[in-house]
């Protein structure tokens, strides 16, 4: 069983894959996470009540315009499944296109199930729900992006 560790500016998030649920899905984000994707990306959407939303390359920069629109220059296909977005989930963000999915993930803060079967769920926190809700109740502007950073500094696989 493989543990993301997601070490932030605001704390530590953990959660386990679940290759049984999204093999493609876990591939894709372990491989990206291995290859350091991920480090010093942001969290540049956050709903509270809702969810927390990074993994998009273009966070790198200060160019606000493009948050939300970057990922790793290819898709995946889309391989929903039957778990419930309740509170602690890791699902792949999406553009309309179901399988426009490619980094950008999201963990949902509050039980969502009106999600279900139309993202892809592939993880759950098994630690770290405190740091989510620090980051989802950060102040943000009118496009949902923390006025304060929520970097994520290093994503390992263990």
């Amino acid at each position: 069983m493989s543990i993301v560790v997601i070490e932030t500016n605001h704390g530590t998030i953990s959660f386990r894959l679940l290759p049984e649920l999204a093999p493609e899905t876990v591939r894709n984000f372990e491989s990206l996470a291995k290859s350091n994707f991920y480090n010093n990306t942001l969290f540049h959407r956050v709903i509270p009540g809702f969810m927390i939303q990074g993994g998009d390359p273009n966070t790198k920069t200060n160019n606000k315009r493009t948050w939300g629109q970057g990922g790793p220059d290819y898709t995946i296909k889309a391989e929903f499944n039957s778990r419930s977005h309740k509170r602690g989930i890791v699902s792949m963000a999406r553009a309309q296109d179901p399988d426009s999915a490619g980094s950008q993930f999201f963990i949902v803060t509050t039980d969502s199930a009106f999600l279900d079967r139309q993202y892809t769920v592939f993880g759950e926190v098994v630690s770290g729900m405190d740091v989510a809700d620090k980051i989802v109740s950060l102040p943000r502007d009118g496009n949902d992006c923390p006025l304060q950073e929520a970097k994520m500094l290093k994503v390992t696989i263990q």
